[in-house]
């Protein structure tokens, strides 16, 4: 898979499932269901038990499923998730030499960023796109809507405490898409190994991310109108 259709997927599926377990088996049963659900894209958080070992098997068995990592602190951590086959890299912050490592190997970037400073930075550095974290707690989609004025090309994923009441106002603000936790991978569902629980809440989001998009009034259509 190219880092091209990695950029692709994610542009056009606007979600990114963040898994966040106690167990790699809970991380497993939770990223194939979000996958069965339609959203082919995962993260992978480093703080799961056996986090690499999961992103290779995943990477293996689902050639076709955009598996990721997450919570990315230090270069050692980036460059063994790459050789276990992510295909993309994030952490809540900013990290440039993490930047510079997924560059380096052909994947995406995505760092965290919080300021305008960082976002220069970020962008400056290569990013592929830039996730705005804590995005809830800073001001929620106001926040991104302040960022897009002066950063109109920049492909923001807006993250933290983003939820199914505030997932539409993300995207009509300007985020390119959204990071989403518990609010669509809930503890409980995983433990009972509830499918339909998450299988429900992923065509939820979906749904609501196409529709905050088709409320988006296109540039274009914007100047036609004057």
């Amino acid at each position: 898979m190219t880092k091209e259709t990695v950029r692709r997927y994610i542009t056009e599926i606007g979600i990114i499932p963040s898994v966040r377990t106690s167990a790699a088996d809970e991380a497993r049963f939770a990223a194939e269901t979000v996958a069965h659900a339609g959203i082919p894209i995962v993260e992978i958080t480093m703080t799961v038990p056996g986090a690499l070992a999961v992103v290779t098997e995943l990477a293996h068995s689902m050639p076709d499923f955009v598996v990721g990592a997450g919570t990315i602190l230090d270069v050692k951590t980036a460059r063994r998730c790459v050789d276990a086959g992510a295909r993309f890299l994030t952490g809540p912050g900013l990290d440039l030499e993490i930047v510079e490592v997924a560059r380096k190997d052909g994947i995406l970037a995505i760092p965290g960023a919080l300021t305008p400073t960082e976002v220069t930075a970020a962008w400056r550095a290569g990013a592929d796109f830039i996730k705005v974290f804590p995005c809830a707690q800073l001001g929620g989609a106001s926040y991104i809507r302040a960022l897009k004025g002066p950063f109109p090309e920049v492909p923001f994923v807006a993250a933290g405490g983003v939820n199914q009441q505030t997932a539409a106002d993300f995207i009509t603000a300007g985020a390119a898409a959204i990071g989403v936790g518990t609010d669509l991978i809930p503890k409980k569902a995983v433990q009972e190994r509830d499918q339909h629980w998450i299988t429900e809440l992923a065509r939820r989001f979906l749904h609501i991310i196409q529709e905050a998009r088709s409320q988006v009034t296109r540039p274009d259509e914007s100047f036609d109108r004057r």
